[in-house]
Protein backbone atom coordinates (compact mmCIF):
# COMPACT_ATOMS: atom_id res chain seq x y z
CA UNK A 1 0.00 0.00 0.00
CA UNK A 2 3.40 2.19 0.08
CA UNK A 3 2.87 3.10 -3.80
CA UNK A 4 -0.44 3.81 -3.39
CA UNK A 5 0.40 6.89 -0.39
CA UNK A 6 3.53 7.93 -2.06
CA UNK A 7 1.54 8.77 -5.41
CA UNK A 8 -0.74 11.21 -3.35
CA UNK A 9 2.70 13.37 -2.98
CA UNK A 10 3.61 13.37 -6.60
CA UNK A 11 3.37 16.54 -8.61
CA UNK A 12 2.09 14.27 -11.74
CA UNK A 13 -1.56 14.62 -12.10
CA UNK A 14 -1.98 12.02 -15.20
CA UNK A 15 -0.55 10.78 -18.61
CA UNK A 16 0.23 12.48 -21.84
CA UNK A 17 -1.46 9.76 -24.11
CA UNK A 18 1.02 9.87 -27.60
CA UNK A 19 -1.73 8.17 -30.07
CA UNK A 20 -1.08 6.88 -33.39
CA UNK A 21 0.18 10.28 -35.14
CA UNK A 22 1.73 13.59 -34.95
CA UNK A 23 0.78 14.25 -38.76
CA UNK A 24 -1.38 16.05 -38.69
CA UNK A 25 -3.70 15.44 -41.69
CA UNK A 26 -3.04 11.87 -41.27
CA UNK A 27 -5.00 13.02 -38.21
CA UNK A 28 -7.76 14.54 -39.96
CA UNK A 29 -7.70 10.84 -42.03
CA UNK A 30 -7.77 8.45 -39.75
CA UNK A 31 -10.18 10.62 -37.20
CA UNK A 32 -12.72 10.33 -40.20
CA UNK A 33 -11.84 6.01 -40.86
CA UNK A 34 -11.93 5.77 -37.22
CA UNK A 35 -15.28 7.96 -36.17
CA UNK A 36 -17.27 5.80 -39.15
CA UNK A 37 -16.08 2.96 -37.72
CA UNK A 38 -17.05 3.16 -34.16
CA UNK A 39 -20.43 5.03 -35.90
CA UNK A 40 -21.26 1.39 -37.59
CA UNK A 41 -20.40 -0.61 -34.30
CA UNK A 42 -22.66 0.92 -32.56
CA UNK A 43 -25.49 0.85 -34.83
CA UNK A 44 -24.21 -2.83 -35.91
CA UNK A 45 -24.16 -4.43 -32.31
CA UNK A 46 -27.14 -1.91 -31.29
CA UNK A 47 -29.23 -3.26 -34.22
CA UNK A 48 -27.86 -7.06 -33.20
CA UNK A 49 -29.28 -6.33 -30.16
CA UNK A 50 -32.83 -5.28 -30.86
CA UNK A 51 -33.10 -7.95 -33.33
CA UNK A 52 -32.45 -10.83 -30.92
CA UNK A 53 -34.41 -8.90 -28.30
CA UNK A 54 -37.69 -9.00 -30.54
CA UNK A 55 -37.63 -12.23 -32.80
CA UNK A 56 -38.90 -15.05 -31.69
CA UNK A 57 -37.50 -17.19 -34.00
CA UNK A 58 -33.65 -15.80 -32.61
CA UNK A 59 -34.90 -16.90 -29.07
CA UNK A 60 -32.02 -19.66 -28.88
CA UNK A 61 -28.77 -20.24 -26.20
CA UNK A 62 -26.13 -19.06 -29.41
CA UNK A 63 -28.09 -15.74 -30.03
CA UNK A 64 -28.54 -15.29 -26.38
CA UNK A 65 -24.83 -15.57 -26.48
CA UNK A 66 -24.30 -13.43 -29.82
CA UNK A 67 -26.48 -10.58 -28.30
CA UNK A 68 -24.19 -10.51 -25.09
CA UNK A 69 -21.24 -10.56 -26.91
CA UNK A 70 -22.99 -7.60 -29.19
CA UNK A 71 -23.08 -5.87 -25.48
CA UNK A 72 -19.08 -6.49 -25.43
CA UNK A 73 -18.45 -5.33 -28.27
CA UNK A 74 -20.16 -1.65 -27.78
CA UNK A 75 -18.61 -1.90 -24.67
CA UNK A 76 -14.71 -2.65 -25.79
CA UNK A 77 -15.51 0.12 -28.30
CA UNK A 78 -16.35 2.74 -26.53
CA UNK A 79 -13.65 2.07 -23.56
CA UNK A 80 -10.91 3.55 -26.21
CA UNK A 81 -12.34 4.75 -29.41
CA UNK A 82 -14.55 8.05 -28.25
CA UNK A 83 -10.99 9.11 -26.58
CA UNK A 84 -8.90 8.05 -29.36
CA UNK A 85 -11.16 9.97 -31.35
CA UNK A 86 -10.22 13.16 -29.10
CA UNK A 87 -6.46 12.62 -29.21
CA UNK A 88 -7.07 13.34 -33.03
CA UNK A 89 -8.47 16.66 -32.34
CA UNK A 90 -6.03 18.35 -29.55
CA UNK A 91 -2.37 19.11 -29.84
CA UNK A 92 -1.72 17.62 -26.00
CA UNK A 93 -4.43 14.67 -24.48
CA UNK A 94 -4.51 14.00 -21.42
CA UNK A 95 -6.02 11.87 -18.94
CA UNK A 96 -6.61 11.78 -15.19
CA UNK A 97 -5.43 8.87 -12.67
CA UNK A 98 -8.70 7.76 -11.81
CA UNK A 99 -9.45 8.28 -15.41
CA UNK A 100 -6.77 5.91 -16.52
CA UNK A 101 -7.70 3.54 -14.03
CA UNK A 102 -11.53 3.56 -15.51
CA UNK A 103 -10.24 2.81 -19.32
CA UNK A 104 -8.10 0.52 -18.51
CA UNK A 105 -10.45 -1.85 -16.49
CA UNK A 106 -13.27 -1.66 -18.15
CA UNK A 107 -11.01 -2.59 -21.63
CA UNK A 108 -10.16 -5.60 -19.92
CA UNK A 109 -13.45 -6.17 -18.84
CA UNK A 110 -14.93 -6.24 -22.12
CA UNK A 111 -12.30 -7.89 -23.64
CA UNK A 112 -12.04 -10.62 -20.91
CA UNK A 113 -15.81 -11.10 -20.98
CA UNK A 114 -15.74 -11.26 -24.93
CA UNK A 115 -13.22 -14.38 -24.58
CA UNK A 116 -15.28 -16.37 -22.09
CA UNK A 117 -18.41 -15.63 -24.45
CA UNK A 118 -16.25 -17.17 -27.22
CA UNK A 119 -15.91 -20.09 -25.56
CA UNK A 120 -19.02 -20.69 -23.88
CA UNK A 121 -20.23 -20.04 -28.23
CA UNK A 122 -18.40 -22.70 -28.86
CA UNK A 123 -19.26 -25.21 -26.01
CA UNK A 124 -23.18 -24.26 -27.74
CA UNK A 125 -22.36 -25.48 -31.15
CA UNK A 126 -20.39 -28.39 -29.37
CA UNK A 127 -22.97 -29.89 -27.67
CA UNK A 128 -25.68 -28.71 -30.47
CA UNK A 129 -23.45 -30.62 -33.05
CA UNK A 130 -22.13 -33.49 -30.94
CA UNK A 131 -24.77 -34.02 -28.61
CA UNK A 132 -27.85 -32.85 -30.66
CA UNK A 133 -30.33 -35.21 -28.23
CA UNK A 134 -29.11 -33.67 -24.82
CA UNK A 135 -28.93 -29.63 -26.29
CA UNK A 136 -32.15 -29.26 -24.69
CA UNK A 137 -31.07 -30.04 -21.22
CA UNK A 138 -27.43 -29.16 -21.75
CA UNK A 139 -28.47 -26.09 -22.64
CA UNK A 140 -31.32 -25.13 -20.82
CA UNK A 141 -31.82 -21.12 -20.06
CA UNK A 142 -30.26 -21.85 -16.38
CA UNK A 143 -27.21 -23.71 -18.29
CA UNK A 144 -26.78 -20.60 -20.15
CA UNK A 145 -27.20 -17.87 -17.55
CA UNK A 146 -24.71 -19.67 -15.46
CA UNK A 147 -21.98 -19.41 -18.22
CA UNK A 148 -23.38 -15.79 -18.62
CA UNK A 149 -22.43 -14.85 -15.39
CA UNK A 150 -19.15 -16.60 -15.58
CA UNK A 151 -18.12 -14.53 -18.39
CA UNK A 152 -18.72 -11.43 -16.58
CA UNK A 153 -17.28 -12.08 -13.21
CA UNK A 154 -14.59 -13.46 -15.05
CA UNK A 155 -14.56 -10.06 -16.70
CA UNK A 156 -14.76 -8.44 -13.36
CA UNK A 157 -11.65 -9.95 -11.43
CA UNK A 158 -9.24 -9.37 -14.98
CA UNK A 159 -10.28 -5.96 -14.43
CA UNK A 160 -9.96 -5.63 -11.17
CA UNK A 161 -6.44 -7.24 -10.69
CA UNK A 162 -5.36 -4.89 -13.50
CA UNK A 163 -6.99 -2.05 -11.90
CA UNK A 164 -5.26 -2.48 -8.61
CA UNK A 165 -2.10 -3.45 -10.03
CA UNK A 166 -2.32 0.08 -11.92
CA UNK A 167 -2.55 1.77 -8.27
CA UNK A 168 0.34 -0.10 -6.70
CA UNK A 169 2.56 1.11 -9.85
CA UNK A 170 4.58 4.24 -8.60
CA UNK A 171 5.21 7.08 -11.13
CA UNK A 172 7.95 9.68 -10.80
CA UNK A 173 9.12 11.20 -13.87
CA UNK A 174 7.99 10.84 -17.51
CA UNK A 175 4.05 10.79 -17.91
CA UNK A 176 4.10 10.46 -22.01
CA UNK A 177 2.02 6.86 -22.26
CA UNK A 178 3.13 5.74 -25.95
CA UNK A 179 -0.19 4.43 -26.86
CA UNK A 180 -3.84 5.93 -28.02
CA UNK A 181 -5.17 4.04 -24.67
CA UNK A 182 -4.32 3.75 -21.12
CA UNK A 183 -2.86 -0.32 -21.72
CA UNK A 184 -0.95 -1.87 -19.14
CA UNK A 185 2.27 -2.58 -20.73
CA UNK A 186 3.56 1.32 -21.44
CA UNK A 187 2.23 1.84 -18.07
CA UNK A 188 4.51 -0.66 -16.92
CA UNK A 189 7.40 0.91 -18.82
CA UNK A 190 6.68 4.44 -17.27
CA UNK A 191 6.85 2.93 -13.61
CA UNK A 192 9.70 3.87 -11.46
CA UNK A 193 8.53 1.21 -8.48
CA UNK A 194 9.04 -2.29 -8.12
CA UNK A 195 6.96 -3.68 -11.07
CA UNK A 196 7.28 -7.75 -10.22
CA UNK A 197 4.41 -8.86 -8.99
CA UNK A 198 2.15 -6.14 -10.55
CA UNK A 199 3.15 -7.90 -13.84
CA UNK A 200 2.82 -11.56 -12.56
CA UNK A 201 -0.47 -10.91 -10.98
CA UNK A 202 -2.02 -9.14 -14.16
CA UNK A 203 0.22 -11.78 -16.61
CA UNK A 204 -1.67 -14.63 -14.04
CA UNK A 205 -5.14 -13.49 -14.83
CA UNK A 206 -5.05 -12.35 -18.42
CA UNK A 207 -3.18 -15.66 -19.00
CA UNK A 208 -5.34 -18.40 -17.51
CA UNK A 209 -8.54 -16.33 -19.10
CA UNK A 210 -6.46 -16.85 -22.88
CA UNK A 211 -5.02 -19.71 -22.50
CA UNK A 212 -8.58 -21.44 -20.63
CA UNK A 213 -10.86 -20.04 -23.23
CA UNK A 214 -8.46 -20.82 -25.84
CA UNK A 215 -8.34 -24.78 -24.44
CA UNK A 216 -12.23 -24.94 -24.46
CA UNK A 217 -13.03 -23.43 -28.39
CA UNK A 218 -9.76 -25.27 -29.45
CA UNK A 219 -11.06 -29.06 -27.86
CA UNK A 220 -15.11 -27.78 -29.00
CA UNK A 221 -13.73 -27.71 -32.54
CA UNK A 222 -11.67 -31.01 -32.61
CA UNK A 223 -14.71 -32.71 -31.31
CA UNK A 224 -16.94 -30.51 -34.18
CA UNK A 225 -14.53 -31.75 -36.98
CA UNK A 226 -14.98 -35.51 -36.16
CA UNK A 227 -18.27 -35.49 -35.82
CA UNK A 228 -18.34 -33.17 -39.08
CA UNK A 229 -16.28 -36.33 -40.86
CA UNK A 230 -18.15 -39.10 -39.60
CA UNK A 231 -21.40 -37.93 -41.33
CA UNK A 232 -22.84 -39.96 -44.15
CA UNK A 233 -24.57 -37.50 -45.82
CA UNK A 234 -22.66 -34.14 -47.42
CA UNK A 235 -25.97 -31.96 -47.20
CA UNK A 236 -25.51 -32.82 -42.96
CA UNK A 237 -22.02 -31.99 -43.24
CA UNK A 238 -22.70 -28.74 -44.97
CA UNK A 239 -25.48 -27.40 -42.41
CA UNK A 240 -23.19 -28.55 -39.57
CA UNK A 241 -20.35 -26.78 -40.67
CA UNK A 242 -22.35 -23.41 -42.02
CA UNK A 243 -23.33 -23.09 -38.41
CA UNK A 244 -19.94 -22.53 -37.14
CA UNK A 245 -18.44 -20.93 -39.77
CA UNK A 246 -19.55 -17.05 -38.89
CA UNK A 247 -18.36 -18.05 -35.14
CA UNK A 248 -15.30 -19.80 -35.96
CA UNK A 249 -14.14 -16.66 -38.32
CA UNK A 250 -14.76 -14.47 -35.12
CA UNK A 251 -12.76 -16.59 -32.92
CA UNK A 252 -9.83 -16.04 -35.42
CA UNK A 253 -9.79 -12.72 -36.15
CA UNK A 254 -10.04 -11.61 -32.38
CA UNK A 255 -7.40 -14.63 -30.84
CA UNK A 256 -4.98 -14.07 -33.87
CA UNK A 257 -4.67 -10.50 -33.16
CA UNK A 258 -4.62 -11.02 -29.24
CA UNK A 259 -1.64 -13.98 -29.96
CA UNK A 260 -0.10 -11.35 -31.32
CA UNK A 261 0.21 -8.47 -28.52
CA UNK A 262 0.29 -10.51 -25.78
CA UNK A 263 2.25 -14.08 -26.95
CA UNK A 264 5.00 -13.11 -29.09
CA UNK A 265 8.49 -11.65 -28.26
CA UNK A 266 8.38 -8.10 -27.54
CA UNK A 267 11.26 -7.87 -29.62
CA UNK A 268 9.72 -9.36 -32.68
CA UNK A 269 7.51 -6.32 -33.29
CA UNK A 270 7.57 -2.53 -32.53
CA UNK A 271 5.88 -0.22 -30.84
CA UNK A 272 3.87 1.32 -33.93
CA UNK A 273 3.08 -2.13 -34.92
CA UNK A 274 1.53 -2.92 -31.75
CA UNK A 275 -0.55 0.25 -31.60
CA UNK A 276 -1.45 -0.67 -35.04
CA UNK A 277 -2.64 -4.58 -34.17
CA UNK A 278 -4.82 -2.55 -31.28
CA UNK A 279 -6.56 -0.48 -33.32
CA UNK A 280 -7.65 -3.92 -35.39
CA UNK A 281 -8.82 -6.16 -32.09
CA UNK A 282 -10.46 -2.92 -30.15
CA UNK A 283 -12.00 -0.69 -32.90
CA UNK A 284 -12.16 -3.09 -36.02
CA UNK A 285 -13.14 -6.20 -35.11
CA UNK A 286 -16.15 -5.09 -32.66
CA UNK A 287 -17.28 -3.49 -36.16
CA UNK A 288 -17.05 -6.86 -38.18
CA UNK A 289 -18.35 -9.11 -35.16
CA UNK A 290 -22.13 -8.28 -36.33
CA UNK A 291 -21.19 -8.57 -40.10
CA UNK A 292 -19.51 -11.44 -40.27
CA UNK A 293 -22.57 -13.04 -37.77
CA UNK A 294 -25.52 -11.47 -40.06
CA UNK A 295 -24.24 -12.02 -43.87
CA UNK A 296 -22.66 -15.76 -42.85
CA UNK A 297 -26.08 -16.65 -41.01
CA UNK A 298 -29.44 -17.49 -42.31
CA UNK A 299 -31.31 -17.24 -39.30
CA UNK A 300 -30.39 -13.76 -38.96
CA UNK A 301 -30.75 -12.65 -42.13
CA UNK A 302 -34.74 -13.95 -41.76
CA UNK A 303 -34.80 -12.41 -38.92
CA UNK A 304 -33.92 -9.23 -40.26
CA UNK A 305 -35.63 -9.85 -43.40
CA UNK A 306 -39.07 -10.40 -41.73
CA UNK A 307 -38.67 -7.62 -39.04
CA UNK A 308 -38.45 -5.34 -42.21
CA UNK A 309 -40.83 -6.26 -44.03
CA UNK A 310 -43.44 -6.12 -40.85
CA UNK A 311 -42.00 -2.50 -40.25
CA UNK A 312 -42.90 -1.59 -43.81
CA UNK A 313 -46.15 -2.75 -43.57
CA UNK A 314 -46.96 -1.10 -40.50
CA UNK A 315 -45.92 2.39 -42.39
CA UNK A 316 -47.57 1.22 -45.13
CA UNK A 317 -50.84 1.55 -42.82
CA UNK A 318 -50.49 4.00 -40.87
CA UNK A 319 -50.21 5.95 -44.36
CA UNK A 320 -53.01 4.69 -45.83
Amino acid sequence: MDSLWQRNDTTMTGFILLGLTNDPVLRIILFMIILCIYLVTICGNLSTIILIRISSQLHHPMYFFLSHLAVADVGYSSSVTPNMLVNFLVEKNTISYPGCAIQLGSAVFFGSTECILLAAMAYDRFIAICSPLLYSTKMSTQVCVQLLIVAYIGGFFDASSFTISFYFLLFCGPNRVNHFFCDFAPLVELSCSDISIPAVVTSFTAGSIIVVTAVVIAVSYIYILITILKMHSTEGRHKAFSTCTSHLTAVTLFYGTITFIYVMPKSSYSTDQNKVVSVFYMVVIPMLNPLIYSLRNNEIKGALKRAWQKNTFLVKSVVL
